[in-house]
């Protein structure tokens, strides 16, 4: 099993803080060379930043995460790029054992498109003696949205970091999930709130791994550079790079043809700059739209298009990496 780097508290980095931000929980806050001209540096030298405790959530959420074995974060520094339409397919996928239990945390929480993709947007989250009940697509396969509890799709949410922090910890902690093979836990883009929260929260229970996700232009690479930076400050172990849209698929003809240009080398290039594997490149089919509007798998309803063959040795790939093949 891959382990995230837990036994150290994580260093909390603010959004706009230097390179070489030593983090705000560091002993160097406030203090070292990076810190200088930083709009934050008076208050991190003063120990205001500092946790004072430990978080009253964590021994809940260990608890509960005590009963899930594999937990994997799908991240991406830029929007659309088909994140959450990837998170889907991983859920999927791993669902279709009958005898696997996986389950979808959804913490993007502004822009929750996970129940639409899965078709449950209309269902609503219950609440039981043991906690609040996730809705299921299928007998094995959960999900925990925001999206569930919001009066109507038009809604929408504008809260602070520590609402948002605080739904995260109740997801976490307050979610009856049960016995999961795998919980996939979309998120937003970027490397803010949410991401900070989820990698403290599961610190001690473990990250098995992440799954970046990018299209193959420049203006999606440089920000999941940043987002594997993220990683690699915040010691969440990366299982690899996922390319999305990587040539146009034709529905009648299964023809491919550029659509994103890699000007600077893909997600290869990417790959091979960081160190990083590239799990494999999905072509765009204009039917996964179609599936992710109507909610129904891609996978199972277009079992011969190229992208359905990407996104199942992909998933593949990734049960080698976890062990579990």
């Amino acid at each position: 099993m891959i382990a995230v780097q837990a036994a150290a508290a994580i260093p909390t980095v603010p959004s706009n803080a230097p390179e070489h931000c030593p983090g705000t929980e560091s002993e160097q806050a406030g203090k070292s060379n990076a810190c200088d001209g930083c709009a934050n540096q008076e208050v991190c030298a003063s120990g205001a930043t500092k946790n004072q405790g430990p978080d009253p959530a964590l021994p809940f959420i260990r608890a509960r995460m005590s009963t899930v074995k594999r937990k994997i974060l799908v991240l991406s520094g830029k929007g659309g790029v088909g994140k959450s339409t990837f998170t889907a397919q991983l859920a999927w996928a791993f669902a279709a054992d009958e005898d696997t239990q996986t389950g979808i945390m959804d913490i993007d929480i502004c822009g929750p498109s996970i129940p639409t993709i899965l078709g449950i947007a209309s269902e609503t989250v219950h609440s039981s003696s043991s906690g609040w009940s996730p809705v299921y697509v299928q007998d094995n396969l959960g999900v925990m949205s925001v999206g569930f509890m919001l009066p109507s799709s038009k809604d929408a949410v504008m809260w602070r970091g520590p609402k948002k922090n605080g739904l995260i910890a109740q997801f976490l902690k307050d979610v009856d999930w049960g016995d999961l093979d795998y919980l996939v836990v979309d998120t937003p883009p970027g490397t803010s709130d949410e991401h900070l929260s989820v990698v403290q929260y599961l610190k001690e229970s473990g990250i098995d791994g992440a799954v970046l996700v990018t299209t193959p232009q420049e203006v999606a690479l440089q920000d999941v550079r940043r987002e594997i930076d993220f990683c690699r400050k915040v010691g969440v172990p990366m299982l690899g790079i996922v390319e999305n849209m990587a040539g146009f698929v034709c529905p009648k003809c299964n023809g491919e043809s550029q659509i994103f240009k890699p000007s600077t080398g893909g997600a290869k290039k990417l790959a091979e700059d960081t160190g990083l594997e590239l799990l494999g490149s999905v072509p765009l089919d204009p039917r996964i739209g179609k599936s992710a509007d109507f909610g129904v798998s891609f996978i199972d309803e277009y079992p011969d298009s190229p992208a359905t063959t990407a996104y199942l040795d992909i998933i593949d790939r990734i049960k080698v990496i976890l062990g579990d093949v």
